[in-house]
């Protein structure tokens, strides 16, 4: 059977076998009304609120359930998702939307330990409440690492989650396993415990969430996938069959992005592989997430993932009634949401000429100079309009930045006949960040407000006792332009009329981070480089981190200025360092560690690198904050005779 063949054979066999896996109940469909688990099985069921960002119908709520932690493990269900959570807001862009998302816990006490065909088919059976399992949920034509979930009952606890429902919300599955293993579709699954689970965990959602596909180019490990063989330009945006210039000419694609350099590393431009093949086919960087566990998503994925996540929600989250043409003797207002990473902008217009507002939130029309020098008609209506759009650098695309899911509009008709009735709404604060935990020094904290139709709300912003100038949208600062000195900072809000003070403690020093390496051949030391360490062979990377804040610290490296890599020990120990080496490590038909360029399949250039690296390490603790790159370099030398 030629190469060609045996390609559309799998195909066809991944088909019938996603297929009878969805017939069976076993992943999501995106239905779970069906076979949802009755009261009496859902009543050990505990839903705990991770993170709270806002009401759950107007959040993006990311339901996280548990399957094979007996009662008695539920404490490492809690750290298992901890650890999930600290990889996951150390990525972008949840890492600059974390403030769209509530976080959910549903904890489930399992009759048994450990999930089904774990990790064999031989394995035995276990009475779980998800019936999760390898092997495509114990599918002998399956693969090991195809984690399942049952998708009814899934959707039956997630529904325990009040406010949420399948528009809102994304189910994860974690197993209690430390076998590698996941899946992607309506609902993503991941193991809780292996050592790159939770980098699994991201993978997923970008198939679930953001339609993602696989950059693979193989489908069965350790076998190389031929030549992609479909007709016509794939669907998948980050996939093409088309050259850089072509993709330049038709303003097709990532043709945006060409020539920038990669957030996963290499610049963005045209690789060959991808869809589980080899030939024929080709992604937009070297080695992304959504090819190799532990890069980040390059800015296709990103663009792609930022839309998917501001579609779950509405950047407008409350206005100025409009049901009925309003006055011209009072405040109008709208309430957005607020990403950590950046302010949205706000812009009002009065029948399509800007106003000039900065950026504010509640405009008083009785005070815009605009609107005197147009000495509104008493008679005439007009139209207001408020147009609240997400300028993130993330979207390069119109069309995705023009969509609803970063651009809303809200519209009045003005009627300067109509008088505004008093009103005794007192000021007061309706919302803001969470003051519980300390906040980044590049974080944007927010506050809301109760909206008087007679004045503006007055936000006073002070640090460390000094006030804080912030013109324009005053319910936004942006710590990030302060460039805080190290050290913990006290940032407080005050409303004026309004009875208390707002305060938050802003952790501006990075974590610290420290590495080990095995021992080499020699060290060298000269003024004004970094040390370097000589090494015939394979060495072993230790990277560890301190905080002085509370929350777990992701440790990142890289090698020549290739893409940052999340640090999580040894494929097959988390507690073991990571082994670099001049061809890397084949483990499981994946090749891991080479030193130099980088090799993910044993068929990838394992040509040694020999010479000198640079590695740089640095550390991304739980407020956000970003350590300074460290630096020593790796001198890898031929093997004596």
């Amino acid at each position: 059977m030629t190469a060609q063949r045996r390609i559309r054979v799998r195909r066809g066999v991944a088909r019938l076998l996603a297929g009878l896996l969805i017939a069976a109940g076993l992943v999501g469909t995106g239905t779970a009304a069906a076979g949802a688990p009755a009261a009496a099985e859902t009543g050990g069921a505990t839903v705990v609120p991770v993170q709270t960002t806002g009401p759950a119908d107007r959040r993006f709520n990311l339901v996280v359930l548990g399957d094979g932690y007996t009662a008695a493990e539920l404490p490492l269900f809690r750290a298992d998702l901890e650890r999930h959570l600290s990889t996951l807001w150390s990525i972008e862009p949840f890492a600059s939307y974390r403030s769209y998302i509530n976080v959910w816990a549903v904890e489930i006490p399992s009759k048994d330990s450990g999930v089904d065909c774990d990790p064999a088919l031989d394995a035995p059976a276990r009475d779980t409440a998800l019936d999760m399992g390898f092997w495509g949920g114990c599918n002998p034509d399956s693969v090991q690492r195809l984690l399942t979930v049952n998708s009814a009952k899934a959707g039956g606890y997630a529904d325990l989650v009040p406010g949420t429902r399948q528009a809102n919300r994304q189910i994860v599955a974690l197993a209690h396993s430390s076998t590698y293993g996941g899946a992607g579709g309506s609902y993503a699954t991941a193991s809780g415990g292996n050592a790159l689970s939770a980098l699994i965990t991201p993978h997923e959602l970008g198939h679930s969430l953001g339609g993602l596909q696989d950059e693979y180019d193989y489908y069965a490990r350790g076998v190389p996938g031929g030549r992609y063989e479909d007709e016509g330009e794939p669907a998948s945006a980050h996939h093409t069959l088309l050259t850089e210039d072509q993709l330049r000419e038709r303003h097709a694609k990532w043709w945006r992005w060409l020539g920038e350099e990669s957030e996963s590393g290499g610049p963005i431009g045209r690789y060959e592989g991808g869809l589980y093949s080899t030939q024929g086919v080709w992604r937009p960087s070297r080695h992304s997430m959504m090819k190799t566990l532990g890069y980040a998503f390059d800015q296709v994925e990103r663009e792609v993932m930022t839309q998917a996540i501001s579609a779950k929600v509405d950047l407008v989250q409350g206005h100025t009634p409009n049901t009925a043409p309003i006055g011209a003797d009072r405040t109008v207002w709208v309430d957005t949401l607020h990403p950590v990473g950046g302010e949205l902008a706000v812009s009002w217009r009065l029948d399509g000429r800007r106003l000039r507002t900065d950026g504010a939130r509640t405009i008083d029309l009785r005070e815009l100079r605009d609107l005197r020098e147009l000495r509104l008609t008493p008679g005439r209506r007009y139209e207001l309009t408020a147009t609240v759009t997400d300028p993130t650098p993330f979207v390069r695309d119109p069309a995705v930045r023009g969509s609803a899911a970063l651009t809303r509009t809200v519209r009045w008709t003005v009627d300067p006949a109509a008088t505004t009735p008093v009103d005794l709404t007192r000021a007061e604060f309706t919302g803001h960040t969470a003051t519980g935990t300390p906040v980044g020094a590049r974080s944007v904290v927010y506050v809301d407000t109760s909206h008087p139709v007679r004045r503006l709300p007055v936000v006073r912003w002070t640090l460390d006792g000094r006030p804080v100038p912030n013109p324009g949208n005053a319910l936004d600062l942006d710590l990030g332009s302060l460039r805080l000195s190290p050290g913990v900072h006290i940032l407080t809000a005050r409303l004026d009329g309004a009875a208390r003070e707002l305060r938050w403690m802003v952790d501006a020093s990075p974590a610290s981070g420290a590495y080990q390496l095995s021992e080499p051949v020699r060290t060298v030391r000269r003024p004004g480089r970094p040390v370097e360490y000589v090494y015939d062979g394979a060495f072993d990377l230790r990277l560890t981190a301190q905080d002085d804040q509370q929350g777990v610290v992701v440790s990142q490296f890289r090698v020549d200025g290739d893409g940052w890599y999340t640090y999580y020990g040894w494929p097959t120990d988390a507690t073991a360092p990571f082994r670099l080496s001049p061809s890397g490590t084949v483990i499981d038909d994946l090749v891991y560690g080479k030193l130099g360029r980088s090799r993910a399949v044993p068929w990838d250039d394992a040509t040694p690198d020999y010479g000198t690296h640079t590695v740089e390490h640095r550390t991304v603790d739980a407020a956000g904050n970003i350590s300074r790159p460290r630096t020593f370099l790796v001198t890898l030398e031929p093997p004596r005779p």
